[in-house]
Formats: structure tokens, C-alpha cells, sequence
């Protein structure tokens, strides 16, 4: 299941003027002068806790592109 994944968002903070990273269902919150250090930061914290994925956002809060780290969990037959 997807739901075994730490999930991160790069989302556009409400004035617009800031990115914030947020963590899917966690209280991880962070905010940041650009995407790209947005992005960054939730790419550093993505791998660090694999299986996981980042969610990107445009500027208009529209999904841009996501990035997926490790293997999901394997399912084995009982």
C-alpha cells in the first residue's frame, strides 16, 4: 500500500511569497525563501526516510512533478 509512505509537499505559502514543505498526515512544517530550497529540504528528508515521496507544487498549487525514494514495502504471500 501507498499509504507505508512518508509523503512530503512543496506547496506555495498563502501570500505566495514563500515555499513551505509539509509532511503528508505529520506535523512537519517548514518554510522557505525559494522552491528550489523547498525542494531541496523535502528531497534531504524524503531519502532519509525511504520509502517516501515528494509532491512538488506550481505556484498555482497544481501538481508539477513527484519524486519517489526506495522500494515499496513487499507483500510477502502468507
Amino acid at each position: 500500500m501507498a499509504s507505508d509512505r512518508t509523503v512530503y509537499h512543496v506547496v506555495p505559502d498563502a501570500s505566495g511569497e514563500r515555499w513551505l514543505v509539509t509532511q503528508e498526515n505529520g506535523s512537519f512544517r517548514q518554510e522557505h525563501r525559494t522552491k528550489d530550497e523547498a525542494v531541496t529540504t523535502a528531497k534531504e528528508r524524503a531519502r532519509s526516510q525511504e520509502p517516501s515521496q515528494v509532491k512538488v507544487h506550481k505556484s498555482d498549487g497544481n501538481m508539477e512533478y513527484e519524486s519517489t525514494y526506495g522500494e515499496d514495502p513487499r507483500r510477502s504471500p502468507s
